[in-house]
């Protein structure tokens, strides 16, 4: 079992997946539109926003919303395209 350990540790760990509106919510946030205007614009509540929010934060692994948009753009989950359009 021993010999297969180092084999076991170099395999590249799964992409991290987002649910369609997870990865709308990151889209958003990459045009840099704050949680108020992106409830706005979906029409939901800050409060439920901020929730889609942290559970992205969990399942990328970050801290931050640059975090989030970093991952997710490294990841393909986002069209580079949209996500360098400025909000507005």
């Amino acid at each position: 079992m021993a010999i297969l350990w180092p084999m076991v540790r170099s395999l590249p760990a799964p992409a991290p997946t987002l649910s369609p509106r997870q990865r709308q919510l990151v889209a958003l946030m990459a045009e840099g539109l704050r949680y108020a205007e992106i409830a706005e614009r979906l029409g939901l509540s800050p409060f439920t926003v901020r929730n889609y929010v942290e559970r992205i934060f969990d399942r990328l692994g970050v801290y931050s919303r640059a975090g989030a948009v970093g991952v997710a753009l490294r990841a393909g989950l986002l069209d580079e395209t949209r996500a360098a359009r400025p909000a507005g």
